[in-house]
């Protein structure tokens, strides 16, 4: 069985989705003024497509700016990012951050669990290294780091 991509069912072409979808992320405009400009070139989407556009492929956008942010950064020789761990109050409850951070400060990854968990920070820490390449420090705050960096 053939994998379906994330554009069938619908019958604007990809591209409109994706330029509709960019601009709204990109500049600060209202899903009503996306609207507008498509209009403008001759294409009638509603604003209320766009809002499920973006819904729908938002999510899958950002991934595959965040891959190609990573790719590009990766290049460079002096790229490095480092895990940082630290505890923080989320909605007046104290939770548990775990960052993937790069050498500029941006986050590229985050964790939140509910409590200090050995194994969910283990499996955190092996999917960063997955997706970044090896890291180069890991900050700690509390007793249960040095165990899971290991």
């Amino acid at each position: 069985m053939t994998k379906r991509g994330p554009f069938n069912y619908f019958h604007s072409s990809p591209e409109i989705i994706r330029l509709a979808i960019m601009m709204y992320v990109r500049f600060p405009l209202s899903l009503r003024n996306v609207e507008e400009l498509p209009h403008e070139r001759g294409i009638d989407i509603s604003h209320e497509t766009v809002w499920c556009w973006w819904n729908r492929f938002g999510p899958i956008f950002a991934a595959e700016i965040r891959r190609k942010r990573v790719q590009q950064m990766r290049s460079y020789s002096n790229w490095q990012w480092h895990l940082d761990e630290v505890f923080g109050k989320i909605n007046g409850e104290l939770r548990y951050l775990w960052r993937a951070v790069d050498h500029e400060g941006k986050e590229l990854e985050s964790f939140v669990p509910k409590r200090p968990d050995r194994k969910a920070a283990l499996k955190f820490i092996r999917k960063s290294k997955r997706r970044f390449g090896h890291n180069r420090k890991c900050w700690s705050s509390t007793i249960y780091a040095p165990k899971a960096r290991r």
